[in-house]
């Protein structure tokens, strides 16, 4: 990087050619593309269970850690020091996530001779602990809820101020951030746990276990700043974005700009977060966190001291590239543009894939990714993705589980909404469980389209076990699939069919895949097609085909029921990757259809007795013995029993750590705890017996 003009008495220029990046997954690539954007050389690092990875093969030089664990590889600050010095690199790009926001880490880098490419460790360490940027937000005036953030950290304390505070309020990590350390509490007698689980998750994640403690509101949106500040002192901000759709604290689904937030509050937005900055000697990139409550008034959270997983979306409405303008800022480089610049365009969507199952409260998955088909940019207008692997790499259970990023632009809200719809739609995955089908329902959802946001509608939509599809939905799969294979002339002709006999297609009409499937004969009827929906023997709507539009990735199908009321319905149809159609009915959600089995021949069988289900009393009225097993790989934090002791059904009995997340696992049914299997600090591999519960 050339030498830059300085102003008097700033910080001299740093210029540097090669830059370590001290990350992995699609972060990784995502600098590495940025430094060759600016001509820089990218040295990558990676643990054993990364040798081989997109972002390894990608980099001009890559440098091993250490094992998988993190805190022997990514964790380690000596070791990355040390892959530094062995690359001959100049200055290390932490990316967000591991040792990102650790001061240290900044200070030995800048110890080293190394350039930092993040923020001074001073800023760091103010914006960084949670309860001195409460206190810094208060002194200027910027709105904070109510809680505490005091240094006595003792169990009674914490109640007599959750007592004065009131229900519910949040328990909080004092540092760091991402959902770990965050507690909901709404009654007195959780929060001693909610202390405990808190502060161990919070030592593990950040090394401190200091907490804090605010006011819970109830239906806030989640809104951000993007700010940039050079090391003269100059800053702006970059409008907001909205993370209000989130799932365990963690945000999946983040647009700008807010549907929420109009040109006064986003000036407001702006100005309070420029202030925090410039009270901590803020440089380089940084996001500034607050709630919008259900009037509208926004409260400071927190202050993030690094670049997040979610800056596409200022990237694609403003047109900077973030990453390379931190470099650049690094370097010494003054900020290239001033507030009167900056100008919001359009509106962009980023939707997180992660290889995790909605359907067992988020669990990680991991495993082989048999197959990971992701649209090409160039497939659909607007599109970007940002990867950080591809068929046939191993999802390590040892690492945050994001596979990908899809991120869009459209000239408005609605627009990037379909252009969100069709990318996941062309979008499948094999080989470990994703949220790809969560993600979909959440794009077509009416509230969604409409902007209703809070961080609790995941909790408040039926998007999680979504309803059956209906007939209508049926019908219109059947008709799109049908218009596909006879698109020279689908209002003539039926393909190889005749038109009394029509086609015959089976659709599974719910996920979770015991609804009978819905079959559906379509035939021509005079100029128009026509779908007659059954289960079984039973009919159950008839449908004319009245037009059909062409829509991004698919079809829009006006339909008309025959007979009763004539009512009729506009559908978006569009192609699944993975094989069926996902079917969007504006005022009332989204269907995924899939091919369901021919129907068997009818046959007599013998009729098998039901077995008893795992609970059932045995003979002599006893409940059977179970085994209590891991739900997933990961460490054993502790027990929540002991051996001997009696348990209720659904009483938690023990805590696994996964991919950064503690998870608790509850007893399956009432009895006593047998026998404790493992111990406390091992790494179990899913399915592995992990404790006895005997009648």
């Amino acid at each position: 990087m050339g030498a830059t003009q300085s102003l008097p008495g700033a910080p001299r220029p740093r210029p540097f050619r090669r830059v370590l990046v001290a990350n992995r997954g699609e972060i990784a690539r995502r600098i590495l593309r940025a430094c060759r954007r600016l001509g820089l050389e990218a040295v990558a690092v990676y643990s054993d269970a990364d040798a081989g990875a997109l972002w390894v093969r990608e980099a001009d030089a890559a440098v091993r850690l250490g094992p998988a664990p993190a805190r022997e590889s990514y964790l380690d600050a000596e070791r990355i020091l040390a892959a530094a010095r062995e690359a001959g690199a100049e200055a290390v790009h932490p990316g967000y996530g591991f040792l990102a926001e650790e001061a240290g880490f900044a200070e030995a880098v800048e110890r080293a001779g190394l350039v930092w490419v993040g923020p001074p460790p001073e800023a760091m360490r103010a914006m960084g602990d949670k309860s001195r940027a409460r206190q810094l937000a208060r002194r200027l005036g910027v709105p904070v809820l109510e809680g505490y953030d005091g240094e006595e950290q003792s169990r009674e304390r914490f109640l007599a101020e959750a007592e004065r505070i009131g229900w519910p309020l949040l328990v909080k990590a004092a540092a760091g951030g991402g959902g770990r350390g965050m507690r909901v509490v709404r009654r007195p007698e959780e929060l001693p746990a909610a202390l405990e689980s808190a502060r161990r998750e919070a030592e593990a994640a950040f090394g401190d276990g200091r907490l804090l403690l605010e006011r819970y509101v109830e239906r806030p949106r989640h809104v951000e700043v993007q700010l940039l500040f050079d090391r003269r002192g100059q800053g702006v901000h970059l409008g907001e974005r909205e993370c209000s759709v989130q799932r365990r604290h963690q945000k999946i689904v983040e647009e700008s700009p807010s549907p929420a937030v109009d040109e006064p509050l986003r000036r407001r937005l702006g100005e309070a977060a420029l202030a925090l900055a410039r009270a901590v000697g803020y440089a380089g990139a940084g996001t500034v966190e607050f709630l919008l409550d259900e009037r509208g008034r926004f409260h400071f959270l927190e202050m993030n001291t690094r670049i997040q997983v979610e800056h596409p979306v200022t990237e694609e409405v403003t047109g900077l590239d973030l990453v390379a303008l931190q470099l650049r800022l690094a370097a010494g480089e003054p900020l290239p543009l001033d507030q009167a610049e900056v100008r919001l365009r359009g509106h962009a969507f980023e939707a997180r894939l992660y290889a995790e199952s909605p359907e067992e409260g988020f669990l990680p998955s991991s495993g082989r990714l048999e197959a990971l088909r992701l649209p090409a940019p160039g497939e659909l207008p607007g599109l970007r993705l940002e990867a950080g692997f591809a068929a046939g790499d191993v999802i390590s259970p040892y690492y945050d589980a994001l596979l990908a990023k899809l991120i869009v632009r459209g000239a408005d809200r609605e627009e990037a909404r379909e252009r969100l719809q069709a990318a996941l739609a062309a979008t499948t995955v094999r080989g470990v469980a994703t949220n790809l089908a969560l993600l979909r329902r959440i794009a077509a959802d009416p509230a969604f389209a409409a902007g209703e946001l809070s961080t609790r509608f995941l909790e408040e939509r039926p998007l999680l076990e979504p309803a059956p599809a209906p007939p209508a939905a049926a019908a219109a799969a059947a008709l799109a699939e049908q218009l596909e294979r006879d698109a020279s002339s689908p209002f003539v002709r039926l393909g190889p069919w005749r038109a009394g006999e029509g086609a015959l297609y089976r659709w599974q009409p719910s996920p979770a895949g015991p609804a009978e499937p819905l079959a559906v004969r379509v035939r021509g009827e005079g100029s128009r097609l026509a779908a007659e929906v059954a289960r079984g023997e039973e009919v159950l709507a008839r449908y004319r085909l009245l037009a059909r539009e062409a829509a991004l990735g698919g079809h829009r199908l006006h339909l008309e029921e025959a007979g009763g009321g004539a009512s009729r319905s506009r559908l978006l149809v569009r192609p699944l990757a993975e094989g069926g159609w996902q079917v969007d009915e504006p005022a009332a959600g989204a269907w995924e259809l899939r091919p369901a089995p021919p129907a068997p021949p009818l046959e007599r069988r013998p009729v098998a007795a039901p077995s008893s289900p795992p609970d059932a009393p045995a003979e002599d009225g006893r409940t059977p013995l179970a085994v209590v097993t891991a739900p997933l790989p990961g460490t054993l934090v502790a027990f929540r029993v002991r051996a001997g002791e009696r348990v209720e059904r659904n009483q938690p009995l023990l805590v696994l750590e996964a991919m950064k997340m503690e998870h608790l696992v509850t007893a399956p049914q009432a009895g006593r705890v047998e026998a404790l299997l493992r111990a406390p600090g091992e790494v179990v591999q899913r399915g592995e017996p992990l404790l006895r519960l005997a009648p």
